[in-house]
């Protein structure tokens, strides 16, 4: 049985978002944020040598040495620590392009992380799904990630 779709998909459109609060500062939330950009782990746990310039037009990429790699995007916006955006093909490899926004809004005291991915192209309708649960486990990553640097 495959994943439930988590948000709108049509045939070259899909939005998928993840929220959470985390009881630290916006400043450490982001921090949080470019290191697990730069640390997303494999299926076994290690991490995958990610490239995060963090400026406009930076590159996020997976370095596998010897000019070998995977692009994953080009930071659109940055502005620390409430923002950073992301476009590209992310982990897709069809003729799609992704739109990944991190943003730590304060209300109240208390900081919630959003991570809002939007697919748009040709695509493998099971993606969603897929990505649903990746965004799932960075968002618990930073939030870990955070805690332990409060």
């Amino acid at each position: 049985m495959s994943a439930p779709i988590p948000s709108a998909v049509n045939s070259n459109r899909a939005v998928v978002e993840k929220s959470t609060t985390i009881d630290a500062s916006p400043e450490v939330i982001f921090e949080s944020i470019l290191e697990d950009m730069q640390g997303i782990p494999d299926a076994q746990g290690k991490p995958m040598d990610f490239k995060l310039e963090a400026f406009p037009g930076g590159r996020w990429y997976r370095d596998l040495g010897n000019n070998a790699g995977h692009f994953w995007g080009h930071v659109q916006v940055i502005k620390p620590p409430t923002l950073i955006e992301v476009f590209g093909p992310l982990m897709i490899s069809s003729a799609a392009v992704s739109h990944v926004t991190y943003r730590v809004k304060s209300e109240g005291g208390k900081q919630t992380l959003t991570i809002t991915h939007k697919i748009f192209g040709d695509f493998d309708p099971s993606m969603p799904g897929k990505v649903d649960g990746g965004w799932q486990m960075a968002i618990d990553r930073i939030q870990a990630r955070a805690l332990k640097r409060t």
